[in-house]
């Protein structure tokens, strides 16, 4: 137990003891709900690293436990050598960089499990395309019957039922004309559409 706790206390345990100390903190206000687990996502290079596709929580905290064990188990193996002098402090001063990338390499494999695990983004639904304006392809758009095309933020288009109420004068849609998708009826499966003037379409502009 002392040989333990004297390379838990010592170089370069310590060092990544003191961050693990801060993760424990950091997941126990998460499971008390004063932190969400994606509360910092700050815009590092992980995609690059092979280690993107999960919160960067998850990622640091793994990192941070799988480095201090490494560095724990290099200090251990480093004293049981009995190596000292010059070459007992480079085999020291080398633990941390073995711990560091044993802990990216152990922390990429999980951090690819995981990514298979969780879905990336959620599945496109008919509800994204309330608030997006749409060509009218039918002659004209009633309470009962209407076709309109509406083009996704992603560049695809889709061809989707329209309705619309209390037409009159210039607010007749027909064939051609530009609508504002306002809302979405579940049960009929259809939009119910607006007149809209395309000049007003922030997405005009690009």
């Amino acid at each position: 137990m002392s040989e333990f706790l004297d390379a838990a206390l010592g170089f370069p345990a310590v060092l990544f003891g003191a961050a693990l100390l801060v993760v424990i903190a950091f997941w126990l206000l998460v499971l008390a709900g004063a932190a969400e687990h994606d509360s910092f996502q700050p815009r590092l290079g992980t995609d690059a690293a092979g280690l993107g596709g999960v919160p960067v929580t998850v990622t640091v905290s793994l990192m941070i436990a799988v480095a201090w064990f490494a560095g724990l188990a290099g200090s251990v193996l480093v004293r049981r050598s009995g190596v000292s002098g010059t070459a007992g402090t480079l085999l020291s001063v080398a633990v941390p960089a073995a711990a560091l990338l044993i802990a990216w390499g152990v922390t990429r494999l999980l951090v690819r499990r995981l990514r298979d695990l969780v879905p990336e983004q959620a599945p496109p639904s008919r509800l994204d395309f309330i608030g997006l304006t749409c060509t009218i392809r039918t002659g004209s758009v009633s309470a009962d019957f209407g076709q309109a095309e509406v083009a996704a933020d992603d560049g695809s288009t889709a061809v989707v039922q329209v309705r619309q109420t209390g037409r009159s004068g210039d607010d007749v849609l027909v064939a051609g004309s530009t609508g504002l998708l306002y809302a979405y009826d579940v049960d009929g499966e259809f939009f119910w559409v607006a007149p809209f003037d395309p000049a007003l379409d922030p997405r005009s502009a690009h």
